[in-house]
């Protein structure tokens, strides 16, 4: 894992150095021209393997530039996995508090690293690596099996006349087995810390930090609750006008703070491989082989189109199409990113640099770009540091 580590650092200088150039491109042998407006720094690309946990991979690394804007230009990369067993020890609690009619699964939110790391804390990845049964990537279907067959167990016994209360022993149980003990003390660089006395160390304010999404069936610049399974912790977004997403991702990115980025990621124009995702009027000429893993895990099917090498003529997205797709559900909360980057082709479009965890094999090393009617249309949420958000838009979100 270290080796892994390093090799993907040296990957990332590389690919760093290349993207802050005046221009770049997203694949080999396409002619497109990407010319940067803004590049903020990031942490090495990671691979979340085979596990439904981008919203920690994407959350963590967003956070881990959090700590490069604030001084630290060499943090210690934060441990996903356990960000992963805490929020599973919150999710099994509410999932029988709720007589087992809510979510557990292995997808989440960004607003669950700061529920985690306020109640418990964090610790370095060095620390607590989660890959305690023989694996050198991460694979969670079987402990998933393990842990919801326990969940389930113990909400059917709830309901046939109570329970006790070592059951979660148990799931902590399971969860040491497959993620290793949870750390309650570590020495990391000289000094002895707890989780929490680690956290507190990296001077991040939790409650600084905010969601941002557009849909029309709530109001304008009012506080709303996204309606989806991962928001099991049932947190609150703010709702903004489609075009005022756009303005804060721009102006975030400008003035120094990356957002992760919450989306759909099973439209045939979103094309890991080719380091792209565009919405063409034409998806016709995009050719899928193969199909997506369940939990949005790896690069998926194989598509191939001109469309991902030379600019396209894309669709413009409106309010109610964005609705249209979220009240169908043909725009889900598929998978959790980090927005480092703001570039424009050659035609003025903008696209957003967008750093992905499915590993460094595609041509930008791990990254992709985002076009603006992409974004526009299978964004589920932003979530940024409040002071990334222009001044006008905090007054009316009352922030």
């Amino acid at each position: 894992m270290k080796k892994l580590i390093i090799l993907n650092g040296i990957i990332l200088f590389s690919w760093t150095l290349s993207a802050q150039a005046p221009t770049s491109t997203n694949a080999e042998n396409s002619s497109y021209v990407f010319t940067k407006v803004a590049h903020l720094d990031a942490t090495p690309v990671q691979d979340q393997g085979y596990t439904g946990t981008c919203w920690s991979f994407s959350a963590l690394s967003f956070f881990e530039s959090e700590l490069m804007r604030k001084g630290n230009k060499n943090p210690a990369l934060l441990s996903e996995m356990y960000v992963v067993r805490k929020a599973y020890e919150a999710k099994a609690d509410k999932y029988i508090r709720v007589d087992g009619k809510g979510n557990f699964s292995e997808g989440g939110a960004f607003h669950d690293i700061p529920y985690v790391i306020k109640h418990y804390g964090i610790v370095p990845a060095s620390v607590y690596g989660g890959l305690n049964y023989g694996s050198e990537e991460h694979d969670h279907s079987e402990m998933y099996s393990v842990l919801n067959g326990a969940v389930e167990g113990v909400s059917k016994h709830m309901k046939e006349g109570g329970m006790t209360s070592a059951w979660k022993n148990a799931i902590a149980g399971v969860l040491d087995a497959y993620l290793g003990a949870d750390p309650k003390e570590f020495e990391f660089q000289g000094k002895k810390y707890t989780p929490k006395s680690y956290a507190q160390s990296l001077g991040l304010n939790m409650d600084d930090y905010v969601s941002i999404t557009s849909f029309t069936n709530h109001d304008p610049y009012s506080m709303c609750q996204l309606a989806i399974p991962d928001n099991w912790a049932w947190a609150n977004s703010y709702n903004v006008n489609l075009p005022d997403m756009m303005t804060v991702v721009e102006y975030a990115l400008k003035n120094g703070y990356t957002l992760a980025w919450g989306a759909d990621v099973s439209e045939k124009g979103f094309s890991f491989r080719n380091g792209i995702a565009i919405v063409p009027e034409d998806p016709s000429t995009i050719e899928v082989s193969g199909r997506d893993n369940k939990n949005f895990n790896n690069a998926g099917a194989d598509k191939k189109s001109n469309a991902f090498l030379s600019p396209t003529k894309e669709i413009t997205v409106t309010p109610e199409m964005r609705q249209d797709g979220y009240d169908n559900k043909k725009t889900t909360d598929d998978h959790g990113m980090h927005i480092t980057g703001i570039y424009k082709d050659q035609n003025g479009t903008r696209f957003l640099l967008v750093k992905n965890s499915w590993g460094t094999e595609n041509f930008p090393q791990g990254y992709l770009y985002v076009s603006e009617n992409y974004f526009n249309l299978k964004t589920i949420n932003i979530y940024l540091h409040k002071d990334g958000v222009p001044a006008d838009l905090r007054k009316k979100l009352k922030l």
